[in-house]
């Protein structure tokens, strides 16, 4: 079966060349552009395990995982108007705990790239759609670069998918024919700088919030410490003084030694406006407004109120329109005529915009009420 048809008519060889899939795509290791990024990951699976995830070696970004879990959430959770009951019915449940949209709207933002594949049943037609984990898929060309299987490689196993049978979405890629630029690619550096303030902070805290001090030794006439006298003060400092458990606990010095202690400098207190700014660059690259971040600066009801308006009407319905038409077009070969809508008259978060619509199509006297209805897509 072939979804677009185009092969059928002919009309493929009219199709302009594509670049051919370069073989390194098939590893699954995804680079970014430049060959040097500077001290953070560039592969993409790199970059979600020591900027995204959390794990030994590094802690979770919270900026981005609650901006991606916002737009995410808000594209699985809007409501849809009726249509086919067995199509909605695709793509609202759950396989093997996965929902469907949320993940899909996941990958797009941190990879670029989204597929979905389209498992059939017995007849035939669709049973469940699920979605693939893009580092695993990579695009089978033939000789004009135009896709005609997706190659899945998970665990040693390798899978050969036809076209028909997945869904490729992709964000816009100036200089790829084939894949997506995501957003964790624009916001590895911010993420890569403000992982580092946290456990800046962190090591600051562990040491009584406060940079270490110096021991400062006058000799007078007892001369120099001897090897075994530095040893003993070593030791006890390490074992007595240092570490979060013994943070503000009284010192005992014997003769000749006294405690200095070091403050931070200006130049070195600039890093928590440098975490601020990190933290506003990560929610920009995902399309997130700070506000809705907990960032100070601008948190006030209205400006909040106006930031998750914003949030809807620029970040989270463009994504859904996008997956919802991609989706609607993959499933029309089983569902005539098939297409997925947001019902933007249920959407709390635009019911201000709703409203003035209403007060402004109510007071046009010119319009009869068949058209008022039309207008506000109640027919």
């Amino acid at each position: 079966m072939n979804i677009f048809g185009w092969k059928s008519t002919g009309r493929g060889l009219l199709r302009p060349g594509k670049m051919r899939v370069q073989q390194d795509r098939l590893s699954g290791v995804r680079t970014i552009g430049m060959a040097a990024l500077g001290e953070w990951p560039r592969s993409y699976v790199a970059q979600v395990r020591e900027l995204y995830l959390a794990n030994a070696n590094a802690n979770a970004n919270a900026i981005a995982q609650r901006a991606v879990g916002l737009v995410a959430d808000g594209v699985a959770s809007a409501p849809l108007l009726p249509c086919a009951a067995e199509a909605l019915g695709l793509i609202r449940a759950r396989t093997a705990g996965q929902a469907l949209l949320e993940t899909v709207a996941t990958h797009l933002l941190l990879h670029g790239n989204a597929y979905v594949e389209i498992l059939p049943g017995a007849d035939g037609r669709p049973v469940e759609l699920f979605a693939l984990r893009p580092e695993r898929v990579a695009i089978e060309a033939d000789s004009r670069g135009w896709p005609v299987a997706y190659v899945y490689r998970v665990a040693g196993v390798t899978s050969r998918l036809p076209v028909e049978q997945v869904i490729h979405l992709r964000a816009a890629h100036p200089l790829d024919d084939h894949y997506g630029l995501g957003a964790m690619a624009a916001a590895a550096g911010a993420m890569a700088i403000h992982n580092a303030a946290t456990r800046w902070n962190k090591a600051l805290l562990d040491n009584a919030a406060r940079p270490s001090g110096a021991l400062v030794y006058e000799a007078g006439e007892a001369g120099t410490l001897t090897t075994e006298q530095y040893a003993r003060l070593k030791e006890e400092l390490l074992t007595s003084y240092q570490g979060a458990g013994n943070a503000g606990r009284p010192m005992l010095l014997e003769g000749g030694l006294s405690w200095q202690a070091m403050a931070l400098t200006p130049a070195e207190m600039d890093f928590a406006g440098l975490k601020e700014a990190a933290a506003r660059e990560i929610a920009l690259a995902f399309g997130v407004p700070p506000v809705l971040l907990g960032l100070p600066g601008d948190a006030t009801y209205a400006n909040y109120r106006e930031a998750n308006r914003a949030l809807w009407t620029q970040g989270i319905l463009p994504l859904a329109h996008k997956l919802l038409d991609a989706l609607a077009q993959g499933l029309r070969p089983w569902f005539d005529g098939l297409e997925f809508a947001v019902d933007l008259n249920s959407l709390s978060a635009l019911s201000e915009d709703r409203e003035r619509l209403w007060a402004q199509v109510g007071s046009a006297d010119f319009l009869t009420a068949e058209e008022k209805r039309e207008l506000l897509g109640l027919t």
